[in-house]
This record gives structure tokens, C-alpha cells and sequence, in this order.
């Protein structure tokens, strides 16, 4: 297993698959093992993909400090992976909770990205929050699936803040465009790989100015793609365009019949949305 030290002694693992140009790919959760990202859906048969466990998960070591934790702070880590590759600009992907990560090293590191790629991703460290009307409206286009009911019965126990473990796995089918064997086995898999106590620092209050990202990245020259799944509850994809907007070079595209795992649902679409991209 590969590994680096990162600027606070942190050690860091990371997974090489593929074969082509470098893609530097961060996880969701947020903070859970890389692994479930896989080879995104066979992206590596276009790109080496260096998929990074991030600090406390998967692989990597367990930081001295919790509050290294903070998605500010490991943008540090993304960069000494960069620095560690002997890469001058690098290619970014990130998942979900990923994308703030991303979003902040771009902000911080604007003239390090070539291209910037985030997938279903969060959006908090541009401001911009998952509304319950955005996520009722992905919950609502699943009104023919046979286990809709349970699901939203659960979903609705958590939108009243009142939910139990049984809830939370109860509204997972929503995360995947189809609820099969398949996503039955990647869900079934995530049980355990995500870092409860690190999570709850991820999204520090101290780790965010919106104003101040969307101030830098007003810098970032590089192109910027927000791919959207067209069931995810979460973002839109009307939320999606709003986030590729703040970019100079931004622009969305919508997954057809995919949710939150497009790699999952879809494999072909997914590979070619985002190695068109890249070219």
C-alpha cells in the first residue's frame, strides 16, 4: 500500500487502479473509506486514478490532533499527495462530502488544479445548503418504487428530527437510481467504513467562510464540471447549476436515471460524461 506523511507527521494511504493521466480522487461520508468508490464505474480503463483514504480512515493513520479532522485542515493532505506525486497541476475528483474538500483546495491552491470535477457533490462551502422542498421533490420522483412507502415514512421521521438508526437505513434506497442486488451489496458494504467521530469535525464551524471561498475561487482558471444525479435528493440538479455558476469556468450535467452513486447506476454514462471532460 502506498503511503505519504503528511505536514503533521499524519501517515496517509492511498489505492492506484488504472492506467492513463493522473486523477486525484477524494471520498465522501463524510469521512468514509475510499473504498467503496471502487474504480468509479471503470473510470480507470481512461485515467490512473489515485484514490486518497483520507485521515483516520481506510488506510491512513489516525491523526494526533482530532481537530486535523476539519475539511479546512486537510486540505494540506490533498496537497502534500500532490507535492508526494512530483505533479506541477493535478486533476480533482471528489464524491459528495468530497466536493467541499475539493472546492476548499481549489480555493486555496487555484493555480495547483487543471480540472475540477465534483460528483453529486456538497456545496456548503460555497453557502449553499440542501434545502427540505429540494429534497422532498427528489423524494417524490421515487413514488413508484415498491419500497417508497417504508422509505418515506423514514425519511419523514428524520425530517421531523425525531429519527432512529432504522430510519436512517430506511431512506438509503433514495441514494441509488436502482434499489437491486447490486446496490443492495455497495450499501450493505458502507456499513462501518465511516469515521462517526471525525465526520462530527468535518464540517467544523471554524472550517467555513463561504464568502471568502467564493471570493477565491473567483481566481480558479480551470474548468469545473458538478455532475448532478436526476433522482438524488441531494443536490438537485438545479442545485448543481447554482454551485457551477460561482466558477468562472463551471458548467453541470445531469445523469439520466442516476442518484447519488452515478458510477453505480449507470457505469457507461458516467464514464464517458466525465472522461469527455477530461479530454
Amino acid at each position: 500500500m502506498p503511503t505519504l506523511t503528511s505536514v503533521d507527521g499524519t501517515l496517509l494511504a492511498y489505492h492506484v487502479t488504472g492506467t492513463g493521466e493522473p486523477l486525484l480522487v477524494l471520498p465522501g461520508g463524510p469521512m468514509r473509506d475510499s473504498a467503496y468508490l471502487g474504480d468509479l464505474g471503470g473510470l480507470g480503463a481512461h485515467r490512473t486514478l489515485y484514490r486518497l483514504d483520507l485521515r483516520g480512515t481506510g488506510e491512513s493513520g489516525i491523526p494526533a490532533d482530532p481537530e486535523s479532522y476539519r475539511a479546512d485542515r486537510q486540505v494540506a493532505d490533498v496537497e502534500a499527495l500532490r507535492e508526494h506525486l512530483g505533479l506541477d497541476r493535478i486533476d480533482l475528483l471528489a464524491h459528495s462530502a468530497g466536493g467541499d474538500l475539493a472546492t476548499l483546495y481549489a480555493a486555496r491552491h487555484p493555480d495547483r488544479v487543471s480540472r475540477l470535477l465534483l460528483i453529486t457533490p456538497a456545496l456548503y462551502a460555497l453557502g449553499i445548503a440542501f434545502t427540505a422542498e429540494q429534497r422532498q421533490e427528489g423524494v417524490a420522483l421515487r413514488a413508484g418504487e415498491p419500497w417508497y412507502a417504508e422509505a418515506v415514512a423514514a425519511f419523514g421521521n428524520i425530517a421531523a428530527g425525531n429519527p432512529t438508526d432504522e430510519d436512517w437505513r430506511g431512506i438509503v434506497p433514495f441514494t441509488y437510481g436502482r434499489w437491486d442486488a447490486a446496490a443492495q451489496a455497495h450499501a450493505a458494504a458502507g456499513v462501518g467504513q465511516r469515521h462517526a467521530e471525525a465526520a462530527e469535525r468535518y464540517y467544523a464551524v471554524e472550517a467555513a467562510d463561504p464568502a471568502g471561498i467564493r471570493s477565491a475561487i473567483a481566481a480558479l482558471d480551470a474548468p469545473v464540471l458538478i455532475l448532478a444525479g436526476e433522482l438524488d435528493t441531494s443536490p438537485r440538479p438545479a442545485t448543481a447549476r447554482e454551485g457551477a455558476a460561482l466558477f468562472p469556468k463551471g458548467e453541470s450535467v445531469v445523469q439520466p436515471g442516476a442518484a447519488h452513486y452515478p458510477w453505480l447506476d449507470d457505469a457507461e454514462t458516467f464514464t464517458r460524461l466525465v472522461a469527455d471532460f477530461l479530454r
